[in-house]
């Protein structure tokens, strides 16, 4: 069912939709608090455990009440925009935008009536961060470990360029990453130095030919059936918030100049890959995905400097043609993958999109390019395709998109917590509908702090067999890398080598042919560093890293049993794993349950004594 998306133009409604400035306290209060927790504990593991941080990506807007969380036939919300106009004015005015897409008369607001960007069901943003304080514990409220600023002057603060983390003015690195402040990260990629300005081992070359110069003088015929196609137009770099709240936005334009930086100093791209020249997708194409409704309300965004669907998935007057450009570079690229003129492919593109469903667009994601991209492949010739999601936020949009499909194969390992982490959707028991159950396979994490042994784990028993038996013509990768250790909202632990092995291991499925399209991740240095190890696989340089004696984690493979136990019924390949597995998780549980036993008698005598 499609709603009306609105347009809310009101002074009080935008001043509710933007970060806020904090208090000094408030500031010195997460200070310390990240302070302690180091790496080791994301941004996210700050906040209540039903936002998680990430907006729909971070923020999380919309976050589903625990009584509808996880329902697929819920309605789904229309798409807000929050307008600040050209001109600076802001309008009293709430516009519809009716069912055909046209606009409607101004109303005025009907008493009662809350406004849109009112928060709604626990929402959450980068703002609820810095107000929890109730989440810190008492040692936080002790401040003998600083001093207040002398004749009440505050301490400025400084954002770290890699993890977009504040720090007080006096530190020279980073509380949670440890990058320097003024680190040449996103001039230099990863090569850039941690401690100092300027490159570490590896100095640029003299003069890497740019991007546009490799498009001009690449020819088609040197790069057939044996190239790796590689999707970016500098043009997406524009898609930003504009002015700053409190905070920087996590997905950002220095995410795309980092990767780029990384692979143009290491030879990579501008050099071994093939570029292909950038389109803006039609909408005819996008209607195959995404409501007209949906499409128009993108498109509105086009003449407004800045506005937002949600309190934290914004848009400006790029993020229209952004959008365009991203999904049509994964549309070609999948064609070119599919004709054999590629023989695999990354999209470096942005916005990301596997949160954008039908009818609306949320967590930073505007249009689904890995939907968009499936859909040209079927075009090309593709009958049945995988899309693997390793992004650590579920793909709603992609799995509402392909629920009833049977042709599509949507498999997604993400961090869930029990519906607590955004978006809160993707349990184990969502299997798909209307006669496609089987072909919605989730892997929800059950905690933060994952790492390569467990991913690793779940593809040897749940997303390998599961994709063999299936056999697709295209493996879509939905390649986030907010799992990635060090990310500031994902509070995960997989290295590069670990997507790297993953990749690997798709890549002997369907000769190959993959195409691996950029969803989220935020912390500059691993985001550029996983990206280089992954197109080093698809080049054929690397294997991944062959990694041995996997051992998952208790919680791993407690996640692995259970979707092993929902999936053998559709895919009766998997009962050799569940069988073989059962013994090891049996002896895991019965050691837990002595444990709980032996302490339930301590505490029992303990009380006697007492």
């Amino acid at each position: 069912m499609v709603k009306a998306a609105h347009i809310i133009m009101d002074s009080e409604t935008l001043h509710m939709s933007r970060l806020r400035s904090v208090d000094c306290a408030a500031e010195n209060t997460l200070h310390k608090q990240i302070n302690r927790l180091q790496c080791q504990s994301s941004v996210a593991s700050l906040m209540e455990r039903n936002g998680c941080l990430e907006p729909k990506d971070i923020g999380v807007v919309g976050m589903p009440n625990s009584d509808t969380r996880g329902s697929h036939d819920e309605t789904i919300q229309p798409a807000t925009v929050y307008e600040s106009t050209t001109d600076g004015n802001i309008s009293n005015l709430r516009t519809e935008i009716v069912a055909d897409g046209s606009a409607g008369f101004p109303r005025e607001h009907q008493e009662g009536e809350p406004y849109k960007c009112q928060r709604q069901n626990n929402d959450r943003s980068l703002q609820d961060i810095f107000e929890l304080q109730e989440l810190f514990d008492d040692e936080d409220d002790d401040d003998s470990d600083w001093e207040p600023s002398q004749n009440g002057i505050i301490s400025k603060k400084w954002f770290c360029t890699n993890c977009i983390m504040p720090n007080f003015e006096d530190v020279l690195h980073c509380d949670v990453c440890g990058e320097y402040k003024e680190s040449e990260i996103v001039r230099h990629g990863f090569f850039a130095s941690h401690f100092a300005r300027g490159v570490n081992t590896h100095s640029e070359s003299e003069e890497l030919v740019t991007y546009q110069a490799h498009v001009g003088t690449s020819t088609r015929e040197t790069a057939l059936g044996n190239c790796t196609a590689v999707g970016f137009d500098e043009r997406m770099l524009l898609h930003s918030e504009g002015e700053m709240k409190s905070h920087p936005h996590p997905e950002r334009p220095d995410r795309l100049r980092a990767i780029i930086a990384s692979l143009a100093t290491a030879g990579i791209f501008p050099g071994k890959c093939f570029p292909i020249p950038a389109r803006e997708i039609t909408q005819d194409e996008l209607l195959k995905v995404h409501s007209l409704e949906h499409i128009k309300s993108v498109e509105l965004t086009s003449s407004m400097m800045s506005s937002y669907f949600t309190p934290d998935t914004y848009a400006n007057e790029h993020s229209a043609h952004a959008a365009r450009l991203a999904a049509g570079l994964c549309a070609d690229l999948a064609s070119e993958i599919m004709s054999g003129h590629a023989k695999n492919g990354f999209a470096l593109v942005r916005p990301p999109g596997h949160h954008a469903g039908i009818t609306q667009a949320m967590g930073f994601c505007l249009h689904n390019n890995a939907a968009v991209a499936v859909l040209a492949a079927r075009v090309a010739g593709a009958k049945k395709v995988l899309i693997v999601d390793w992004d650590v936020h579920h793909g709603n949009g992609t799995q509402e998109i392909f629920d009833g499909d049977r042709s599509v194969l949507y498999i997604s390992l993400h961090r869930h917590e029990e519906g607590r982490f955004y978006p809160g959707t993707g349990a184990a028991d969502e299997v798909g509908i209307m006669g496609a159950e089987g072909y919605s396979v989730n892997v929800p994490w059950k905690c933060g702090g994952v790492g390569d042994d467990d991913y690793v784990f779940a593809f040897q028993h749940i997303v390998l067999p599961i994709a063999s038996e299936f056999s697709p013509d295209l493996i879509v990768i939905s390649a986030g890398f907010d799992a990635a250790r060090g990310d500031p909202l994902g509070g995960c632990d997989v290295t590069p080598a670990g997507f790297g092995q993953m990749t690997n291991m798709l890549s002997g499925l369907c000769h190959g042919k993959l195409l691996v399209i950029l969803e989220g991740g935020y912390n500059l240095r691993s985001i550029s560093t996983s990206v280089t190890a992954v197109i080093k696989v698809l080049l054929g340089e690397s294997s991944g890293c062959q990694m041995g004696g996997i051992v998952p984690s208790k919680q791993g493979l407690r996640t692995v049993m259970e979707v092993l136990k929902v999936q053998v019924k559709f895919w009766p390949i998997l009962e050799s794993s569940y069988n073989s597995l059962l013994p090891q998780w049996e002896a895991l549980s019965f050691r837990a349950k002595n444990i709980q036993l032996n302490l339930a008698r301590m505490l029992a005598a303990r009380s006697k004594r007492g």
